[in-house]
């Protein structure tokens, strides 16, 4: 196991080794699970097997993450900077774009050439969506990187399914915007999944082009050319699922413009519980205070953080963007979610059942008082009646 030497805070001499430097592994193998799905349906006529890729990520990976509990283990801060430039973990996140690109290739030609049954070109479909979901978060990780490879890697893992504006959209929307009433990325207070979806997802993307048009703007160069970011991630994406028709035929269209909605439906949930309901207050002078540790949902469950590169500790990501996932820490002040992100996926998608749960670490998390809560407008006076208690008497 690799150490890193270092001097600690009473000048001794220390050492620290990564536990889980090899276990990243998992996040370049779980993509791999709807190849071996096939293979085993294949092998054994038991088609059911198609669907057991979604089998495992929603219902065994949060039983996996209950069993084995939470990792709030921090490196230490004198070791980061020797544990950023070490390459392995850099190198992981370059391989996971080959592997994304093989599954989908290989996925999508097994589904239509080689599966009569909607059902099972439905189960593989999805599951490939799921692990293209799994390559925006790759995008995610490396978008945020100043290296130009770093760079173009992202802009090709998004262009997977589709995503092409995300870089734009998180990078200088999201992250200015984070856990305010503008950000159509930061969730509300009795806002479900689904209506959050209607205003992320456009919201999203429109604001992703007046960013990217205004960059360009100020270069002195039009929107409509070769020098727009999103624009070149959709050729990308033109060049790959267009090829992918050319080669299958138009029956694979309607397949990969499925494959691509699942993936976006994945990370808008995603979006959905990272800031549910946490609010950013305005300063005398009407801007925002600072985004700290408090406003992102965090997560420390093992398992589920492997497999994610750990976006689960999202604090710090919003804090440090450009720290890699290895170095990234749990802070004690930041709430925590009940469950990894595959548990909070399944979860969102029963708004009462996540409303019942939410709601209530969302008011305990504001001190009981719902004027320091990122509120859905058409849900205040419901959550109000409802939560009586929580809005203190005015002075």
């Amino acid at each position: 196991m690799k150490t890193y030497t270092y001097v600690d805070d009473f000048g001794t001499t220390a050492t620290y080794a990564d536990r889980k430097r090899s276990r990243w592994v998992l996040s370049l193998l779980l993509p791999l699970l709807p190849l071996v799905a096939i293979a085993l349906a294949e092998a054994t006529g038991w088609r059911m097997f198609l669907w057991s890729p979604l089998v495992f990520i929603y219902l065994a990976v949060p039983l996996l993450d209950w069993l084995i509990g939470v990792d709030a283990d921090n490196p230490p801060e004198p070791v980061v900077r020797e544990l950023e430039r070490d390459p392995w973990y850099r190198w992981l996140t370059y391989a996971a774009l080959p592997v994304h690109a093989v599954v989908l290739v290989l996925g999508i030609w097994y589904a239509v050439e080689w599966t009569e049954a909607p059902v099972e070109r439905l189960a593989v479909v999805l599951s490939l969506g799921f692990m293209a979901a799994l390559a925006i978060n790759t995008g995610h990780e490396l978008g945020h990187k100043r290296e130009r490879l770093d760079q173009w890697l992202a802009r090709a893992a998004l262009a997977l399914s589709g995503y092409g504006h995300f870089r734009i959209e998180h990078n200088l929307g999201h992250h200015v915007q984070v856990a305010t009433p503008e950000d159509s990325a930061s969730a509300r207070m009795g806002e479900s999944l689904y209506r959050f979806l209607l205003r992320e997802l456009p919201g999203g993307m429109r604001r992703a082009w007046r960013l990217e048009a205004a960059r360009l703007q100020r270069a002195g160069r039009p929107a409509w050319s070769v020098h727009n970011e999103i624009l070149q991630a959709h050729a990308i994406t033109l060049l790959l699922q267009g090829g992918l028709v050319a080669w299958l035929g138009w029956q694979a269209l309607p397949w990969l413009v499925l494959h691509n909605l699942f993936a976006w439906f994945q990370v808008t949930g995603v979006n959905y519980i990272e800031h549910y309901g946490l609010l950013r207050q305005r300063r005398p002078d009407g801007t925002y205070e600072r985004c700290r540790p408090r406003h992102s949902w965090n997560s420390n469950h093992a398992v589920s953080n492997l497999m994610l590169f750990h976006l689960q500790r999202h604090s710090d990501h919003h804090a440090h963007a450009e720290r890699r996932y290895q170095s990234l820490r749990h802070f004690d002040e930041a709430p925590q979610l009940p469950a990894g992100y595959m548990g909070m996926l399944l979860l969102a998608e029963v708004p009462p059942l996540y409303f019942w749960i939410m709601d209530r670490l969302l008011i305990e998390q504001a001190g009981g008082d719902l004027r320091r809560i990122n509120v859905d407008p058409a849900r205040r006076s419901a959550l109000e009646r409802r939560y009586a208690g929580a809005m203190p008497s005015p002075k």
